[in-house]
């Protein structure tokens, strides 16, 4: 890979390519878009710099996100440390940004639901988004409360096997 031995035109690229992915896994962590831009710029120049140590047998993606993940959490440090120095509160808490895997299984369900037909996501979002129980579900869309339940039955069926990949992380 030409990136791997220095090739500018290569790291120019590469940024084209994955600098939207990388802004992503940026913003999934900081929940802010200047701040993910920073983390982006700080991932490819850190990537740069070590582009001799990247092994080109290696897939390019995952290598240059655990750059991104690894430069954003750095970020949210330094923010965090910033925001304690300017607080006047003296409680210490400990906190940890979330991580690209949170985001990612968040994008999984969001998938899931959305294969779902329109009436068993509707059973889903009212019983478990919204609160109701299968009786006010049924009253709610004008249906028997035995749709609702064969609904709702189908639904986390279908659920389990559209998200049984999560499991396996």
């Amino acid at each position: 890979m030409r990136f791997s031995k220095g090739d500018p035109d290569a790291a120019a690229s590469l940024y084209e390519e994955y600098g939207g992915a990388v802004f992503t896994v940026a913003l999934s962590i900081l929940n802010d878009r200047e701040l993910a831009a920073d983390a982006t710029q700080q991932t490819f120049v850190k990537a740069w710099k070590s582009a001799r140590t990247y092994d080109p047998d290696r897939p390019f993606p995952p290598w240059i996100y655990a750059i991104a993940r690894r430069a954003s959490i750095d970020i949210w440090r330094t923010e965090r440390s910033r925001e304690r120095s300017t607080s006047s509160d003296d409680v210490d808490v400990a906190e940890t940004p979330p991580g690209i895997e949170h985001a990612w299984q968040r994008f999984e369900v969001r998938t899931a639901l959305n294969d779902l037909s329109e009436e068993e996501r509707e059973v889903i979002r009212l019983t478990h988004y919204d609160g109701y129980t299968h009786s006010q579900a049924a009253e709610v869309l004008g249906v028997s409360i035995g749709t609702i339940k064969s609904r709702s039955h189908r639904a986390h069926r279908r659920l389990a096997e559209l998200l049984a990949h999560l499991l396996d992380q």
